[in-house]
């Protein structure tokens, strides 16, 4: 198996059975994207304490770029301080936009970074990280 059939692997794994994709209903962060061109929905749900994400969900449909993107993120900044998903969020989107090699070990979110190619599906990949952002810097949910 080479890397890119890895990768394929892994995008296709949580799109069909994304993790964390359920409501939290003691979210204390959320945020909604939504993408016209494919009509793929996220909302995206945080919960937030000490500065420091305990837990992180998403609801919503679309492709499986989208709902795997958004399943893969909330298992990345699950326990990370909220400094540390802003900078995971600006190191993947530099990353799948084309704008900048990788910065650093993005771990099974480099398997996203295949979309580049295709700029259509970099809205699918970026728009649950959008939602993330727009979350942690609006108001409480």
């Amino acid at each position: 198996m080479n890397l890119d059939d890895l990768y394929q692997e892994i995008i296709l794994d949580h799109g069909r059975k994304p993790r964390n994709h359920r409501e939290m209903p003691d979210a204390t962060h959320g945020a909604e994207g939504f993408n016209p061109m494919c009509g793929d929905r996220i909302k995206l749900t945080l919960r937030v304490a000490d500065g420091r994400i305990e837990d992180a969900a998403f609801t919503g449909c679309g492709c499986a770029i989208s709902q795997a993107s958004a399943s893969m993120l909330t298992q990345a900044v699950k326990g990370q301080s909220v400094g540390q998903a802003e900078d995971l969020f600006s190191r993947f989107h530099r990353a799948v936009t084309g704008k900048d090699a990788p910065e650093g070990d993005l771990g099974c979110l480099e398997a996203l970074l295949g979309v580049q190619q295709f700029p259509n599906r970099v809205k699918c990949a970026t728009l649950a990280w959008h939602a993330m952002r727009e979350a942690l810097e609006g108001p409480d949910a």
